[in-house]
């Protein structure tokens, strides 16, 4: 029996002092806890650090949960946690917080970092769930919540990993799924999805003003090769997009880039169907005088909930509405440029609904 020659040492990739542009080479932006003051300069600088996420709006939904010791909540999208970790504040002592979401990739790192904060079971209850099941966490809850989040935005740890596919900003594999360990990935998805339906999709998802045109290309493109990776379908639209389109501006083509990929987000993982089951159970979920807060990023998500609020409050399910969505501060949009687009919706349950 011989002895297994020494692996040779493989030296890490020193770290430039600028700015990475490869993710995996993004080593201090990925250990805050080791490299906190670089980190502080990343933030500072407008910037979210690589493999974590800033939560939006956070002092307006805590005005308007008003979360108080002794309360039950409930975090429909775990995501980092910053969302979570400000609530948890609030309801202790005495308080409890349940927290879902399906990304196994992320969640079992930010319950980690939450328990090592002290966060134990006894306080915060995490589940691998999607929020369209909130009925049944009632029973442990004690029949209903105080408040409810739901951050419906895709975190930013999802969509700085060229891994996870979100993005067409870095080539990766075309997957979009939230949990990559349950159903197809858009690129199966793709092979499969005939060019009408991809247009209606488009259109319907993202309002996509170039639905059919894509939907062609994109099918045009697939019959050629199979489109598998990020880079494949981002060559595809700005192709069929320039063949048709000359004169659409950069801007232009960037929007519907960054229209499509949402689009098929939304698809892949049954967003919509999942936010309107959700938003059917919501208000059987909270408490008499009950407050929820929902944090939409594109319209199709805030006509949806704009909707059923408005349509609670027409039949004395919820007390009051938001008539009009909060938006983030100039200072936090100039701050976290990711937060622009969010809109935050609320409702408060009536205290003489019947349960």
């Amino acid at each position: 029996m011989t002895d297994e020659a020494p692996k040779p040492h493989k030296r890490r990739v020193r770290y430039s002092g600028t700015h990475p542009r490869r993710f995996d080479q993004k080593y201090k932006e990925l250990d805050p806890a080791k490299y906190a003051e670089q980190i502080e300069h990343i933030i500072a600088k407008g910037l979210t650090p690589a493999g974590t996420h800033r939560p939006i709006c956070v002092d307006e939904i805590l005005a308007i949960l008003a979360p108080k010791p002794g309360e039950t909540a409930f975090d429909a999208t775990l995501g980092y946690g910053g969302h979570t970790r400000k609530l948890l504040e609030k309801l202790l002592p005495g308080g409890r917080l349940f927290a879902v979401d399906v990304d196994t990739v992320e969640m079992p790192k930010t319950e980690a970092r939450l328990r090592a904060e002290g966060y134990g079971p006894d306080v915060l209850v995490i589940r691998k769930m999607n929020y369209a099941g909130i009925m049944g966490l009632l029973g442990e809850a004690g029949g209903g919540f105080d408040c409810i989040l739901a951050d419906l935005g895709v975190s930013s740890m999802q969509l700085d990993n060229p891994e996870r596919g979100f993005t067409y900003k870095a080539d990766g594999p075309l997957d979009l799924r939230l949990n990559p360990e349950r159903g197809a990935s858009a690129a199966e998805f793709l092979k499969n999805v005939t060019q009408e339906k991809l247009a209606a999709i488009l259109e319907s998802n993202a309002d996509e003003p170039h639905a059919a045109l894509i939907a062609a290309a994109v099918k045009e493109a697939q019959n050629s090769k199979p489109v598998k990776t990020t880079a494949d379908l981002a060559a595809a639209i700005k192709a069929g997009l320039a063949k048709a389109k000359p004169k659409l501006s950069d801007e232009d083509v960037k929007a519907s880039l960054q229209r499509s990929f949402m689009a098929l987000r939304i698809e892949v993982n049954g967003e919509f169907s999942a936010l309107d089951r959700f938003l059917e159970a919501l208000p059987w979920c909270l408490k008499p005088g009950g407050r929820a807060a929902i944090l939409t990023f594109h319209s199709g998500e805030d006509r949806r909930v704009k909707k059923a609020f408005f349509k609670g409050e027409e039949e004395g399910v919820y007390s009051s509405v938001s008539q009009t969505p909060a938006r983030p501060s100039s200072a936090e949009r100039r701050s976290n440029p990711r937060s622009a687009c969010a809109k935050l919706r609320w409702a408060v349950r009536s205290d003489k609904a019947a349960a």
